[in-house]
């Protein structure tokens, strides 16, 4: 029951995940890094979701963003769905923006875009499928089925969409789970990607949770 229990993509860092952040820090300084990292990926997230075009099915087309770290440079890797969404000429103004949160002086920030080729393989992009259907008033089993879909045409071996609140405005919270092909959890070689995603509903907060069965390598 052990990969039941811990987190799927913690308990393959080292053989088939790697961390999205990589760096390295004395004790003392661990957690500015550690703040330094959802500072730039808040910020990121949030200019990205102001500059670019809304697509009408509600993907706002981040995957995931990568973060390295050197001396006197950070460079920042964001994997996008569509990466023609950020407007040319847009990219300087991030950079500027990051850098005055940042507040650093003596370090370059690099940020570069690279896009996904096959969309729905990012369990993140998944669950802002389901996000955005949700928010359209839209079935949540039907968003569910749906964004299974997507995934498996994506070329996936298996997926699990889990929505956790008060679904469709009930009283009581309850968890609803959808589950299509293989999820071997147990396996470390397994090379399974996760998610956990919050969306703001009328109804409140509920919790998006995807897994997704890459390949057995």
């Amino acid at each position: 029951m052990m990969g039941q229990k811990i987190h799927p993509i913690g308990f393959r860092l080292g053989t088939t995940q790697s961390h999205d952040s990589i760096w390295f820090a004395q004790p003392r300084n661990y957690s500015e890094n550690l703040k330094e990292d959802k500072i730039i990926r808040d910020c990121i997230k949030n200019y990205i979701l102001q500059k670019t075009i809304r697509i009408s099915f509600g993907v706002e087309g981040i995957g995931r963003i990568k973060i390295k770290k050197r001396i006197n440079l950070i460079q920042v890797i964001i994997y996008m769905g569509l990466a023609k969404l950020l407007i040319e000429g847009k990219l300087e103004e991030l950079q500027t923006n990051v850098k005055k949160k940042l507040n650093c002086v003596n370090r370059k920030i690099n940020i570069a875009i690279t896009r996904i080729p096959n969309v729905y393989e990012e369990p993140n992009i998944v669950a802002q499928f389901i996000a955005g259907q949700l928010k359209n008033r839209i079935s949540f089993r039907k968003a569910m089925k749906k964004a299974i879909e997507l995934a498996e045409e994506a070329g996936t071996k298996g997926v699990q969409v889990q929505i956790a609140g008060r679904i469709d405005g009930k009283e009581i919270a309850r968890v609803e789970r959808i589950k299509k092909g293989r999820l071997p959890l147990q396996t470390i070689r397994a090379k399974i990607d996760y998610c956990s995603y919050p969306v703001r509903t009328i109804y409140g907060v509920l919790g998006i949770k995807v897994w997704i069965f890459l390949n057995n390598d």
